[in-house]
């Protein structure tokens, strides 16, 4: 059914539950999993630092919690023997679901798992804005796991 399951992870308690998710259905369906955690440095910029700190300290401490992220979601995946990859990508201002899209592209993914709210998902009442833009342009089947409660 789903071989190769593409999961954008963030950190949020939904994209947690996502994860979750696709690890049942990776359990179901014998298939491979890919998370990526996308770093938009551009969030981080409030214009006061000065350009250098920022780029010999902020962002490798930014890519590095990514690494983090994603080595400790890896973890309890690959015990159960998974198999699964992941990969931090940095924007260079490019939309983080366009580039969830071309993950699922270049990877050649049969089914993309995200979470409907992500960090950035406070000011979004009905799914964030991410997810949203990935359900409706993904080239592959989308579940959208929504929070619990």
């Amino acid at each position: 059914m789903y071989e190769r399951i593409l999961v954008p992870h963030d950190g949020s308690a939904t994209s947690a539950e996502a994860l979750a998710e696709a690890v049942r259905l990776a359990k179901l369906c014998s298939s491979r999993m890919r998370l990526v955690h996308v770093v938009d440095p551009l969030m981080y910029i409030t214009g006061f630092e000065v350009g250098a700190i920022f780029a010999n300290e902020i962002l490798p401490g930014l890519l590095a919690a990514g690494e983090d992220l994603l080595r400790k979601a890896r973890a309890p995946i690959e015990e159960q023997c998974i198999p699964v990859e992941s990969e931090v990508i940095q924007s260079s201002g490019e939309r983080v679901a366009r580039i969830v899209v071309e993950q699922a592209v270049s990877w050649k993914a049969d089914l993309i798992v995200i979470g409907t709210h992500g960090r950035r998902g406070v000011d979004r009442v009905l799914m964030g804005s991410d997810a949203e833009l990935v359900a409706r342009t993904a080239p592959v089947p989308v579940l959208l796991v929504r929070p619990r409660g």
